[in-house]
């Protein structure tokens, strides 16, 4: 009996260390370059991972798009659904900020200074943004259900950090798209030791900015 005992002692230290040492999560790293269909490279492009394990997360941050010279900054803004933003006029004049895309319609009227509250963009989708008062400011803000999102730098290039490894669809969107709010996109599987992914879009050149 006192024999049994002594071994279930023994035993049982190494069973609860077993029982609280964590699963190993693999993640890996991805670079992906965007490109027009004459191989110029393409700056402010959306690029983003989805799969049945993303869709329906939502993220809770909020970020600024301000307006600054008259002009809205960043161009382009990709966040998660559920995410929030601010429009602050850092301008002299007031602003009358809007938009009537279906992803979300909004209006804050003529202000000056920080809106009292930030915008909800809970839908996925493209949102346009303009001013009532200024006919040549324009923004886009394009609404995605992931966590897996990145813009292209002034090389064209998105690059990502600490996606799960799993399949994927990679997902391509600019705003001077031939074919408007389709992104482009294409099976990946992402693992260790990726290699770079270039993408070629069909671009209409008369709506780039």
């Amino acid at each position: 009996m006192i024999s049994t005992m002594c071994k279930l002692q023994t035993q049982l230290p190494i069973l609860l260390l077993v029982l609280i040492v964590p699963a190993v999560v693999n993640a890996a790293e991805l670079s992906v370059e965007v490109q027009d269909s004459a191989g110029k490279k393409l700056t402010d492009a959306v690029v983003y991972l989805e799969n049945s394990k993303t869709a329906g997360k939502v993220s809770d941050t909020t970020i600024d798009v301000e307006q600054k010279g008259r002009q809205f900054n960043p161009l382009v803004s990709v966040v998660q659904a559920g995410a929030s933003i601010n429009f602050p006029n850092r301008d002299k004049v007031r602003h009358h900020v809007y938009s009537f895309s279906p992803a979300k319609k909004f209006e804050l009227k003529l202000y000056s200074g920080v809106p009292t509250k930030p915008v909800l963009f809970d839908k996925p989708g493209t949102v346009v943004l303009g001013c009532n008062i200024h006919d040549n400011m324009l923004a886009f803000i394009h609404i995605v259900e992931t966590p897996y999102f990145a813009k292209t730098n002034a090389s064209g290039v998105a690059t990502f950090s600490q996606i799960l490894e799993d399949s994927y669809e990679l997902k391509v969107w600019h705003y001077a798209l031939q074919t408007e709010n389709k992104p482009a996109q294409q099976a990946i599987t992402i693992k260790a030791g990726n290699q770079p992914v270039v993408i070629q879009l069909e671009i209409n050149n008369a709506k780039r900015l």
